[in-house]
């Protein structure tokens, strides 16, 4: 049985929060702040840092409108992202066959 090479698990989405953002964003066209946080179950803090981080690693975009005179921030995985949660699956998938 060949080893399994840890170094190949992307350590930008190996992480409870941003892993969980992701989950999020694959399942649906795109998703606002409010929802996100909703269902991720963090503070407003928290999930700032984590969606920044994603975004500076080209995962997701981010989009700034008003709604009803409120400011609505939505977020959008890339293809990039798409792949990278993909890809992070497919070695979780290898890893629990190993």
């Amino acid at each position: 049985m060949k080893d399994f090479d840890y170094q190949k698990i992307d350590d930008i989405i190996h992480s409870r929060i941003r892993l969980a953002i992701m989950s999020v964003l694959i399942s649906v066209d795109n998703a606002d702040f409010t929802h996100i946080k909703k269902l991720v179950k963090t503070t407003d803090g928290n999930l700032s840092i984590h969606l920044r981080k994603l975004e500076e690693a080209n995962y997701l975009t981010v989009s700034k409108s008003f709604k009803d005179r409120k400011p609505q921030t939505t977020y959008k995985l890339t293809k990039q992202g798409i792949k990278a949660f993909n890809d992070y699956v497919n070695k979780l998938e290898e890893l629990i066959k190993k």
